[in-house]
């Protein structure tokens, strides 16, 4: 199946040590990046909205930011259509229950399901990059929920470098025997481009089963 880039950021999204930006805006083309900052919404969103601004303006490409922090935002026909037409999404890091509460079955979310499958690059950071995967870990203990769906081929613990290994270690045992793991610390990134095979910047671990594996035993 066609599909875009696919990037999980562990978190610290558009700050120092996220060289890996400068690529995915160079592989997507995109002069403009779509900003979903959903998750971010009770974490003082302005703030981040001006730090992107900076770090994609460093990078050359313009921050378009959606104000998508509600239902009836997700369902609003321009911000839908502004996500239909981007050629690189970046879903921001916060709470990914809000995020899943706010996009699920909206025509925001349709876009971005739309955009991807037509080769759109998506990036999802911290609580974003959570709720892409179907399965996704809960925050408040490290169970698995529902997320969005975008992607269940893996889920993904991020913040990985600010978690305890006890905390890591239940989530990995508590994960479906073939699903695989990925723990993404902040300002690493776990990469999948379009037709090619995953890419690891940073400390990213992988696990299946129960146990760590090697990155090329993760199916691209």
């Amino acid at each position: 199946m066609s599909r875009g880039t696919l990037a999980f950021v562990g978190g610290g999204e558009f700050s120092a040590g996220c060289d890996f930006d400068a690529a995915l805006v160079a592989r997507s083309g995109a002069r403009e990046v779509v900003v979903l900052p959903t998750a971010t919404a009770y974490e003082n969103p302005a703030r981040l909205k001006a730090r992107a601004e900076e770090w994609f303006g460093a990078l050359g490409a313009g921050c378009r930011w959606l104000d998508v922090y509600r239902r009836v935002d997700a369902e609003d026909p321009a911000a839908a259509a502004v996500v239909a037409d981007a050629t690189m999404i970046y879903l921001t890091g916060g709470s990914p229950l809000h995020a899943r509460s706010t996009l699920m079955r909206t025509a925001v979310w349709e876009a971005v399901v739309g955009a991807f499958a037509g080769g759109t690059t998506v990036v999802g950071s911290g609580a974003g990059g959570n709720v892409l995967c179907d399965h996704m870990v809960d925050v408040r203990g490290g169970a698995f929920t529902l997320g969005l769906g975008l992607t269940d081929e893996l889920a993904i613990i991020s913040r990985a470098d600010t978690l305890s290994a006890e905390r890591i270690s239940r989530t990995v045992r508590l994960a479906p025997r073939d699903l695989p793991v990925a723990a993404v610390a902040e300002r690493s990134a776990l990469i999948c481009p379009t037709g090619g095979s995953w890419e690891t910047v940073g400390e990213v671990v992988l696990y299946r089963g129960g146990a760590r594996i090697a990155l090329e035993d993760l199916a691209g």
